[in-house]
């Protein structure tokens, strides 16, 4: 059986999961023993390729399963071979990855195992008890969806004194037939009801760790969104969903480390980036389709700008200080911590509360349900009905839509820029976000106006290149602003900090006429936007 798997995964605490359960059962459940083994070469091939390929025995019966990733969060394509009941003795069939020829998991993982030409070796084994129930849902977005709660244990190194184990305790929420919609709304009513968080680590990744012996897993940057490969430039809905998606491809997986309890600064800072990335996309993207009432910001923004800020609330300022402290230092400043005793410092919420906060779950879940919605789903008004007044911008529509709003950002920061010195320190923060805004909208949307003639360096990159030393300068510029401000503070605990507020002040003037001449020199760049293409 091939075809493309949509379904969320949320993390159960463990406190929640006698709440969990017993709300499963008020409804007809099965109940199922799953015990897998995975497959992969020696140096994990399948794995680099976002492959999974395993043998499950369901109850009694052998299935094996081919997954690989999908367009979007949601999305998994899946091949699933069943082989019969169990055999006497209870051997173990043979893995064969031919047994899914001929569908899209099987062609891409025929040619991962061919680039690397190893051979399959048992990773990891996982050891599951499922309890299976459907639900439909009703109205706008009718669908049947199948809950699954997953609760055991994956295995690495079985059988030798290596073995190591890692506890599962997961629902899975997957769309059998139907609305995505109806999938989005049921999710975020679980999710809601029982504290439970989005999480992109899979069963087999939990194996790979464990082999790996990884406590920490790199953070995720930020990539350019892909748009699908047609003749046809994509359209409004097309182009929102393309870059969310991006969005998120960047901000699920370190939200899910953030959740499960990491504390890792580069996973804080890239979560952080994405949030401001997604916001510039919702932003500035809205008119693309005036159907999508997830763009109406009445409902994502105060959500994502509090988590902005929680999460960079005590970091920023630590950072500042040890950015600041050796350049005082060097300019003979007093040695004190200008933190110590600050009160705006102390006991803030941590990194994994602030992203399992419910309101910014919710967020995530109807954005992850947006990006795999058809142009048919979702198309709501305010107040959350279906609407069909409004059409989404078709292809050439959408990128005259663009262009305006990157050429009225470009024209902002040029004009910001020319009268830099004499604007508020308000208006100064705002020119700096105004810059990120046009600089994210720029990478998004760069494909969509890059010739296939072009010379070696594409015209965004070129444009790109060119804001950098503004985004510099105005990046340095702020965060001395933000230490004046810190230090001014320190200055009613300890009067050692005037000297920096002192110096600081002094670097004001010189900073701030730098900042000026770089987003003057945004007005030459050529814009890419401006092409006739």
């Amino acid at each position: 059986m091939a075809g493309m798997e949509i379904e969320f995964k949320f993390h159960v605490p463990a406190q929640r999961l006698k709440a969990v359960e017993a709300a499963m059962r008020r409804g007809a459940v099965v109940r199922t023993r799953l015990q897998a083994r995975y497959f992969d070469t020696a140096d994990q091939a399948l794995a680099a390729q976002g492959i999974v390929l395993r043998l499950r025995k369901e109850g009694r019966r052998w299935v094996q399963t081919a997954k690989a990733t999908g367009d979007n969060a949601l999305q998994r394509l899946e091949h699933n071979v069943d082989l019969g009941a169990a055999a006497a003795g209870g051997a173990t069939p043979a893995i064969d990855p031919q047994r899914h020829q001929g569908t899209p998991v099987g062609e891409r993982l025929a040619k991962a195992l061919a680039a690397g030409g190893a051979a399959l070796v048992e990773r990891q084994s996982t050891d599951i008890v499922r309890l299976t129930r459907d639900v439909r849902t009703t109205g706008a977005g009718a669908a049947v969806v199948e809950l699954a709660l997953d609760v055991g244990k994956v295995i690495a190194h079985a059988g030798t004194p290596d073995e190591r184990e890692s506890p599962v305790c997961e629902l899975e929420l997957e769309l059998k037939r139907g609305d995505v919609q109806g999938l989005v709304a049921l999710a975020r009513r679980w999710s809601q009801q029982h504290g439970l968080w989005f999480s992109t680590v899979s069963k087999a990744e939990r194996g790979a760790r464990l082999l790996a012996k990884l406590d920490v897993v790199p953070a995720v940057k930020a990539e350019a969104p892909r748009f699908a490969e047609e003749k046809e430039k994509p359209g409004g809905r097309a182009i929102q969903q393309a870059v969310v998606a991006s969005c998120l491809a960047q901000m699920l997986p370190n939200a899910s480390e953030i959740a499960a309890g990491s504390t890792d600064e580069e996973q804080i800072h890239q979560l952080r980036i994405g949030i401001r990335r997604l916001r510039t996309a919702l932003r500035e993207l809205a008119g693309l389709d005036p159907r999508t009432g997830l763009f109406n910001g009445a409902e994502w923004e105060p959500p994502l700008a509090e988590a902005f800020r929680a999460l960079g609330a005590l970091r920023d300022r630590e950072q500042i200080v040890k950015l600041a402290q050796p350049q005082l230092r060097d300019a003979g400043a007093p040695e004190f911590d200008p933190l110590a005793g600050d009160d705006a410092a102390a006991e803030p919420p941590s990194p994994g509360e602030v992203v399992r906060a419910p309101a910014f779950q919710s967020v995530l879940v109807s954005l992850i349900g947006f990006t795999a919605a058809t142009a048919a789903q979702g198309d709501v008004d305010e107040a959350g009905q279906p609407s069909s007044a409004l059409a989404p911008l078709d292809a050439g529509e959408a990128r005259r839509h663009l262009r305006k709003r990157l050429q009225r950002l470009h024209e902002q920061a040029v004009r910001d820029g020319r009268r830099f010195e004499s604007l508020a320190t308000e208006d100064q923060h705002r020119t700096r976000k105004r810059l990120k805004r046009l600089r994210y909208l720029a990478e998004f949307v760069a494909p969509l106006f890059a010739d296939a003639d072009e010379e070696k360096m594409p015209a965004a990159e070129r444009y790109l290149k060119r804001l950098r030393p503004a985004q510099d300068a105005l990046g340095e510029f702020n965060d001395e602003a933000v230490a004046r401000a810190l230090y001014r503070e320190a200055t009613a605990r300890d009067a050692r900090a005037w000297f920096a507020v002192g110096w600081f002040s002094a670097r004001h003037a010189a900073h701030a006429k730098a900042c000026r001449k770089a987003l003057g020199r945004i007005g030459k760049a050529p814009r890419f936007w401006k092409k006739k293409n």
